[in-house]
C-alpha cells in the first residue's frame, strides 16, 4: 500500500536538499517529528541510521537503503507486523521545483489497519511537505 505526496517549493534545490538531508533538525520544522537522533557518525548515505520519534508512536530507527545526494533517498523501518519504505524526493520540471514524499507499508498491521493508517499518513505527509515548504522559503 502505497502513498504519496508532491509540493511546489519556491527554493533552490541545494537549499531544499540541505534541510531535507538534516534530519536531525525536522522537529524544528515538521509537528510530524518530535526528535530526531543519528546513530552513525559520518556523511548521511546509504546505510545511514537515524532514531525517529513521532507523536503518538514508539520511537523507530530507519536505515537508508538508497541514496542519491541532492536528489532522493529512502530509507526503511519495521516492527513487528508492519514494514515501511519511504522515500524524499527533490525533482525539477519547466514549472519549478518539486519535492515528492512517498510511503509504501506491508505487513499484516499495515493490511488489516489501513483505512485508519491512510488517512493518518496521508495528513502526516502532507504537513510534512507544507512544512519543509515553509521552511525553504521562508528560513528565518
Amino acid at each position: 500500500m502505497t502513498l504519496e505526496d508532491t509540493i511546489r517549493i519556491d527554493a533552490p534545490a541545494d537549499v531544499v536538499w540541505a534541510v531535507t538531508e538534516d534530519i536531525e533538525r525536522w522537529q524544528e520544522w515538521t509537528p510530524t517529528v518530535t526528535a530526531a537522533r543519528r546513530l552513525d557518525g559520518g556523511p548521511f548515505g546509504i546505510g545511514s541510521r537515524v532514531r525517529i520519534k513521532q507523536p503518538a508512536q514508539p520511537e523507530s530507527d530507519w536505515t537508508v537503503t538508497e541514496y542519491v545526494g541532492g536528489e532522493r533517498f529512502t530509507w526503511e523501518s519495521s516492527r513487528r507486523g508492519l514494514r515501511m519504505a519511504a522515500s524524499h524526493r527533490i525533482w525539477k520540471d519547466e514549472s519549478g521545483l518539486f519535492n515528492t514524499l512517498r510511503i509504501e507499508v506491508s505487513g499484516v498491521v499495515a493490511a488489516l489497519f489501513w483505512p485508519l493508517l491512510r488517512v493518518v499518513i496521508r495528513r502526516a505527509l502532507e504537513t510534512e511537505n507544507r512544512g519543509l515548504k515553509a521552511r525553504c522559503e521562508h528560513p528565518s
